[in-house]
């Protein structure tokens, strides 16, 4: 796991998103779509290990499309970069069932920080950022936000970064 062979990923979350929780939406389906050709081209290019934020949305569809990639690509390893211990405390029932499976499914867990502190999502995306040689993104274009922020520190870093608009 060096970083001139990891992927990580920054997105929005279902409030940021026009289709919010409706994933049969067929924004959502081509975004999705869209996700897994990245991601089929990223393997392409040599990535091997992919790193994920379990935030719920568009973290959660990139967790499960590497998942999907891996079925073809088993050298393929998945690494759960979680900001903290309780992440998934408060979201809803469905959500943390779905995010448990996935956490089911990655290779490595690893807690950036025991407890929730204000920072604690910046921390995890740098951690990512800086394991990583490439970051998909999933980008509405607003100035503002966690998602932004992390395009900004990549492209700091000189990390090679694919920005996938929210619609086409």
């Amino acid at each position: 796991m060096t970083p001139e062979t990891t992927c990580c990923f920054s997105g929005h979350r279902p409030p940021r998103l026009p289709w919010g929780d409706d994933e049969a939406d067929p924004r959502c389906l081509a975004l999705k779509a869209r996700l897994g050709q990245v991601l089929e081209d990223a393997w392409a290019q040599g990535y091997r290990h992919f790193l994920c934020g379990m935030a719920q949305g568009t973290d959660l569809y990139f967790c499960q499309a590497v998942v999907d990639l891996r079925a073809r690509h088993p050298e393929i390893t998945l690494e759960a970069a979680i900001p903290f211990a309780g992440q998934a405390d408060r979201w809803p029932e469905g959500d943390r069932l779905r995010r448990l499976a996935l956490l089911d499914q990655c290779d490595l867990e690893t807690v950036v920080q025991h407890a929730y502190t204000p920072g604690c999502m910046g921390r995890r995306n740098r951690y990512m950022v800086d394991r990583s040689s490439l970051l998909i993104a999933v980008y509405d274009g607003i100035p503002q936000g966690g998602t932004m922020n992390t395009l900004a520190y990549a492209m700091r870093k000189g990390v090679e970064t694919v920005i996938l608009p929210v619609e086409e």
